[in-house]
């Protein structure tokens, strides 16, 4: 019997329509998701800027810098409430704020925290950065980067200083790494802590005014014990950025990588002096200074960013040092929102200059507490 082939526009006609179907599979596609509404950026989404509280302690302590929500409540933390650290003394002297306070979410404060320490036990004495968190244990840390008359020429090393849960120092961590502590984040697992650090001091004094590429990111993992089993204690520590640029400034004492925020295994760093967000992949893991990262996001409403925080939607805001304003950027790399949190004072031609560092979300994302160093205040965004 003779057999019979298809001719090969036979066989084509079933090939052409399978493609012609993915093709309009294909295009669908793209069609559905470019027009599928896009997520609205959480700056988007507040619109009302109110003063919680001030932040000037009974001893006039000003220039608010660090802010931490309480995770827990435990001895005199209670959770929900806001910890802000001062960075002033009352006669505005850099690097000599003493102080604590705690604020509720209606905006009751209290002191947390007085603290004196020698130099002796912090390299050079108190002057409390925006390098503020709380454990889950209750355990308080926090970075002093101290002067002995609010000018660069006098500033000390510094350190990290625990605090238990009801304000009291009980111990520091001080090692060659830690030079300026200016700002940190915290992977906080309970029994255990990783401890991100910027240090903005590694030359920059000596240096008087001129850029150095010494500003260094520093991991440290602690042990960290209940209150009243023992002190954390530090099992591990690693430099894993580097070259960062920064300087010592006489309005703003020094400049450099700020402000920190982990985020699925990578850190962001807010790199003043560079107008960028950077990005250091598997900074939980690896082993070895990344050097400044990657660029995340560079320029755009970016000017001179400082504090740097994760928002509920996974997007980062920092606020800029130089004209009062909050940035939102995703972590694909693009700059969605822009908000102006402080336009009252010029520094520069620009309003709102020297008003923004630390930061936090509102826990439940329903706003965005932040500080106000030109009127020394916590206030919140919602």
């Amino acid at each position: 019997m003779a057999r019979h082939r298809a001719s090969p526009l036979v066989l084509a006609f079933p090939l052409m329509a399978l493609a012609l179907l993915l093709t309009l599979a294909l295009l669908l596609t793209a069609v559905a998701t470019f027009a599928r509404p896009q997520p609205t950026p959480f700056l988007a989404q507040l619109h009302t800027i109110g003063v919680l509280a001030s932040t000037v302690p009974s001893n006039g302590d000003l220039n608010p810098y660090g802010v931490a929500v309480v995770p827990h409540s435990t001895g005199t933390l209670v959770a929900g409430n806001v910890l802000v650290s001062n960075f002033n003394n009352a006669t505005n002297a850099q690097g000599t704020g003493t102080t604590i306070v705690q604020v509720t979410p209606g905006g009751t404060v209290s002191q947390f925290a007085h603290i004196a320490l020698s130099p002796s036990a912090c390299p050079g004495g108190v002057g409390l950065t925006t390098a503020l968190g709380v454990l889950q244990r209750g355990w308080v840390i926090v970075g002093s980067l101290p002067t002995a008359d609010g000018t660069a020429a006098t500033a000390g090393a510094g350190c990290l200083i625990v605090l238990d849960s009801t304000g009291v120092v009980v111990e520091t961590f001080t090692d060659a790494n830690i030079n300026g502590p200016w700002d940190m984040t915290i992977a906080d697992g309970g029994a255990s802590a990783t401890l991100f650090v910027s240090n903005v001091l590694n030359g920059t004094v000596a240096a008087n005014g001129a850029i150095v590429n010494g500003g260094t990111i520093l991991r440290l993992t602690l042990a960290v014990p209940m209150q009243g089993a023992g002190m954390p204690s530090k099992l591990q520590e690693t430099v894993i950025g580097s070259t960062f640029p920064e300087r010592t400034d006489p309005a703003a004492l020094v400049i450099g990588p700020t402000g920190l925020a982990l985020s699925d295994g990578t850190l962001y760093i807010a790199d003043s002096l560079d107008n960028r967000i950077a990005a250091i992949a598997n900074a939980l893991t690896i082993t070895s200074s990344a050097g400044s990262g990657q660029d995340l996001w560079v320029g755009g409403a970016l000017d001179d960013p400082l504090g740097l925080t994760i928002v509920p939607n996974g997007d980062l805001v920092a606020v800029n040092g130089n004209d009062g304003k909050a940035v939102e950027v995703t972590p694909a790399g693009a700059q969605v929102a822009v908000k102006a949190l402080d336009n009252t004072v010029t520094r520069g031609g620009k309003n709102g200059g020297g008003a923004l560092f630390g930061l936090a979300p509102v826990p439940g994302g329903g706003g965005l507490y932040f500080v106000d160093d030109n009127t020394n205040t916590l206030n919140l965004l919602h």
